[in-house]
Formats: C-alpha cells, sequence, structure tokens
C-alpha cells in the first residue's frame, strides 16, 4: 500500500511539473512590432530565440525611434521589399556597428518572411530589412563561406501581407546610383512595439 502511495505521489509530481511547464511555455510569447506605412499597416512576429542578435539590434532601432519618415527604398516585384535606412529624399542614414550574421539559424527566406539586408560582407547587416515576396531559398543559409552564409531571417509577417503586395507593384526607377527606387516614396511612418 505504502509503495502504491508513493507511486501515485511520483506521478502526481511529474504531472504537476509537466503541466507547470506547459502553462510557461504558453506565457512565452514572441515580440510583435507594426510598421505603419502610407500604403497601410504591417504586422510582423520576430523570433528571438532563432536570432537573438538581430532581433535585439531591430528592436533598438525600434526603440530609438530610427525609422520614422524612412522608405522602402528599394522594391522588385516577384523578390522582396527593403527599407529601414533611406530618408524620403534617398539620403543614407547613419547607423550604428553592423551585427553578426545568424543566417544559420534554421529559418529559411520564404513568402513573408523579413530578413536583414547586407553588403556582400556576411557580417554587415545593420538597419536594413527586407520582406520576402515570394520564397526566396537562393538567400538561405547553405555553409559558412561567405558565398554560402545567405540572409539571416528574423521573423515573419502576421497580418499586412496586402499591403506589403500593394507595396510591390508600385512605379519604381533609378534615383543617382540607386536601382529600383519607388518614384513616389513609400514611407515607413514608424515602427513600434504592437501592444
Amino acid at each position: 500500500m505504502r509503495q502504491l502511495s508513493a507511486i501515485i505521489a511520483l506521478f502526481m509530481l511529474v504531472f504537476l511539473s509537466f503541466t507547470a511547464s506547459a502553462a510557461d511555455s504558453k506565457t512565452i510569447s514572441n515580440p510583435q512590432v507594426l510598421i505603419e506605412t502610407n500604403h497601410g499597416n504591417i504586422v510582423l512576429e520576430l523570433y528571438p530565440q532563432k536570432a537573438p542578435k538581430t532581433v535585439s539590434n531591430f528592436l533598438q532601432y525600434v526603440d530609438s525611434g530610427f525609422y520614422k519618415d524612412t522608405i522602402f527604398h528599394r522594391v522588385i516585384n516577384g523578390f522582396m521589399i527593403q527599407g529601414g535606412g533611406f530618408t524620403a529624399d534617398m539620403q543614407e542614414k547613419a547607423t550604428k556597428a553592423p551585427i553578426k550574421n545568424e543566417a544559420a539559424n534554421g529559418l529559411t527566406n520564404d513568402t513573408g518572411t523579413i530578413a536583414m539586408a547586407r553588403t556582400s560582407d556576411p557580417d554587415s547587416a545593420s538597419s536594413q530589412f527586407f520582406i520576402n515576396l515570394v520564397n526566396n531559398h537562393a538567400l538561405n543559409y547553405r555553409g559558412d563561406s561567405p558565398e554560402e552564409i545567405g540572409y539571416c531571417v528574423f521573423g515573419r509577417v502576421l497580418t499586412g501581407m496586402d499591403v506589403v503586395r500593394e507595396i510591390a507593384i508600385v512605379n519604381n526607377g533609378n534615383v543617382g546610383p540607386y536601382g529600383n527606387v519607388p518614384t513616389t516614396p513609400v514611407i515607413i511612418k514608424q515602427i513600434k512595439l504592437n501592444k
């Protein structure tokens, strides 16, 4: 009888610890941000567990108000829309130091995901980001060499993909050395935490 009571007590202890950890995991939620544009709003869900440095960096820019009145300055329908670094008159904003590339996190550049823009240097991302319009698997991590490291995905569009697609079809052209620039600025009024 004492043995049965011990088994029942052990079972209850395991059950209670399991339900407590399950409850804890439900309360952990990914941060969301709201991108307000002159074409409508886009809500993003970010993945700090997968890309901690990238999400932290992005949220620092959000918290500081850096993105206010920047633009989507590079729009290629059937590929992606890129923003977060230029003002409406195509002046590049000064940024913080670049961050380490976290593309080897298991996330892929699928339709509706957000990733960091960068130069040919894998560790050069700072403030600019892009939203994938299609499955851009050529941008995914394939290895550690500079040619294979890819572009770090750190979140996805929760709502507003219709706005993303509307931005994707605006008329664009060349402005100085820059191509695929919308002829009428696509303005990011602000980016803020979505509460």
